[in-house]
């Protein structure tokens, strides 16, 4: 398989024949969960966020270049330093749709000449058929015909077998989760020992200062850029709601910690806007 298929799991089925639904992927079903400020069952939530991002996918790429000045970037290499792929193995990237972790992973793995098979491999998931397609346009425009495969499927539920991947990565996707819990769980369970777990994700201001500018910018700016730029101004109206619900960097490296994976190592990018998390299933 390679970057001209898309293999559809979606909410179907996962690793293991689950369903989405079932109650250990979300708890009981329809009980209330967060979907920015607003209160959704967890039946809604995943339908929710695939709309979205649905319909956002167009202009994802470049709404992440304008919304972040082109931060987003350097946050991003940040990322690819610090989990320095440089040995063949097997790494997945979830919720990494458009392809940007997967590109900028393979650059880092082919630098000193292209690595060849299984032992040098991207699987992307994403829930979000349109993203997956964004993302496979883009890696036939670069010329890329193999090294990555592109799976729709749950990121609570994931298609891969247990202990079959050496990175897991993940870039600002573990927000739009419905159980963040469930979702390190699954990272977990898919590492193999030894294995990496890497999150990069917004946070929370840890400079007082930049903390008022930062909100002022997030609710009202962003959600008109936004508005602009895709038509949608819900959409990034829920961006800046989700970032503030999201655990701060002590509270999201406890669940981390809760889910199995040890070695746990937090880093601040641009005051605390976003941060990078690291871990290992020993």
């Amino acid at each position: 398989m390679g970057p001209t298929s898309i293999t559809i799991i979606g909410k179907v089925a996962c690793f293991g024949g689950l369903r989405y639904g079932h109650p250990m992927i979300t708890g009981k079903i329809d009980e209330p969960t967060h979907f920015g400020f607003q209160t959704v069952t967890t039946d809604e939530k995943p339908r929710l966020i695939r709309a979205i991002f649905n319909d956002v996918a167009v202009h994802y790429d470049l709404m992440n270049d304008l919304m972040s000045a082109g931060i987003h970037r350097l946050w991003k290499t940040a990322m690819i330093d610090w989990l320095g792929p440089r040995k063949p193995g097997r790494y997945l990237d979830v919720a990494g749709g458009t392809g940007d972790i997967a590109f900028r992973i393979l650059d880092r793995l082919n630098e000193n000449g292209p690595m060849t098979g299984d032992n040098a491999r991207v699987m992307v998931v994403d829930a979000s058929e349109s993203m997956l397609r964004i993302g496979r346009d883009r890696a036939l425009d670069a010329g890329i015909v193999d090294q990555i495969d592109w799976l729709q499927g749950n990121a609570e539920c994931l298609p891969i077998e247990e202990q079959s991947v050496d990175v897991y990565s993940i870039a600002f996707g573990m927000r739009n989760f419905t159980r963040v819990d469930r979702a390190l769980a699954e990272a977990r369970r898919v590492l193999k020992p030894g294995g990496r777990f890497l999150c990069l994700e917004f946070s929370h201001v840890v400079l007082p200062l930049l903390n008022a500018a930062y909100d002022a910018y997030s609710f009202k700016v962003l959600p008109t850029l936004g508005e602009i730029v895709t038509g949608n101004r819900d959409a990034y109206q829920y961006l800046a709601e989700s970032i503030r619900r999201f655990p701060n960097q002590k509270a999201f490296a406890e669940m981390i910690g809760a889910a199995g994976l040890e070695q746990i190592k937090v880093r601040n990018l641009s005051g605390g806007i976003s941060a990078l998390h690291s871990a290992w299933r020993i």
